[in-house]
């Protein structure tokens, strides 16, 4: 099948099946082109919550998926790739957050969106790099402890130096990989352009942004910006997306190791096995684990 034939099938597919595709905007173009709803990980989840489809087909990550079928328990949620993990996701478990409220007794756990389902249960709030700031801003605990993005923390304890903001090791792969190095050599070469960064990067690089915001808020600022030239210090999937979406503007990746390997291990033959039953997995979380990771996010959409 050509690219077009097997977008066409999928489509059928899952009209057929009654499948609602999410695609993280992450994903590849041609994927991004056969999902209902493409976006951010918690934003995909809640517009899965409020579809009456009865199956939902992940094209992300672990975590994703599992955040999806949190929200919407009484739905089938598919992964569409398996092998889909998260580093960052990875690196703190539940024990690890029990073993911290030992040692940080008295703290609220904030737990970054980007975490395992068992991490979540564990944890007072969640938040999105979009509303880590505000939530925490709401939060009537002055002592917080951020977990697992120590330079997402970091960003929002920068905004908010009211607060008392522990963070621990840890991070993105992808997003650390980038450095100042790659900042003063892609200034050199585009001097005009607007250097537009996630809240990821680290400290030594978002402060030298001309814009800092989560995946959405960047396309967002690009596609409304009068300007015609950016530097996307984020996953490079974005750089081509915002190619598509505004052809008459210069788009140029800060680096070319920001790259997700598991993002890209989701293409259309994997969505395409996943709903003919050939491929993918069906996410399955114990109700107790999805009852209490549920009050975490609950307390995030209270706070704004």
């Amino acid at each position: 099948m050509t690219v077009n034939e097997l977008q066409k099938e999928i489509i059928r597919l899952k009209k057929e099946k009654g499948v609602c595709i999410l695609a993280h905007a992450y994903q590849r173009q041609d994927v991004l082109e056969v999902a209902d709803f493409v976006g951010d990980s918690f934003a995909l989840s809640r517009m899965a919550a409020k579809e009456k489809a009865g199956v939902v087909l992940m094209c992300g990550v672990r975590f994703m998926a599992e955040t999806a079928k949190i929200l919407s328990p009484d739905k089938r949620v598919l992964l569409s790739s398996p092998d889909a993990g998260c580093p960052m996701a990875d690196q703190v478990s539940d024990e690890d957050v029990r073993a911290l409220r030992k040692k940080y007794p008295g703290y609220t756990v904030m737990s970054y969106i980007n975490t395992t389902a068992r991490v979540k249960a564990e944890s007072d709030v969640c938040v999105t790099s979009a509303s880590a700031v505000k939530i925490a801003q709401k939060t009537e605990n002055n002592d917080i402890l951020f977990i697992p993005d120590p330079n997402l923390g970091t960003w929002v304890k920068r905004q908010l130096p009211e607060k008392n903001i522990v963070v621990i090791n840890g991070g993105c792969p992808a997003h650390k990989s980038i450095t100042e190095a790659d900042v003063r050599r892609e200034k050199e070469r585009h001097p005009e352009a607007l250097l537009l960064v996630h809240p990821e990067c680290t400290p030594e690089v978002t402060e030298k942004a001309d814009f800092v915001g989560s995946t959405t808020e960047i396309t967002e600022y690009a596609e409304k910006s009068g300007a015609s030239e950016f530097i996307i210090g984020t996953e490079n999937s974005i750089t081509e997306h915002l190619g598509f979406s505004c052809p008459d503007k210069d788009f140029y990746p800060l680096s070319p190791s920001c790259t997700c390997r598991d993002m890209q291990l989701t293409d259309l033959p994997t969505v395409y096995r996943c709903l003919t039953g050939r491929g993918g997995e069906e996410i399955i979380l114990p109700g107790d684990v999805i009852e209490r990771a549920r009050r975490p996010i609950d307390e995030m959409l209270r706070l704004g």
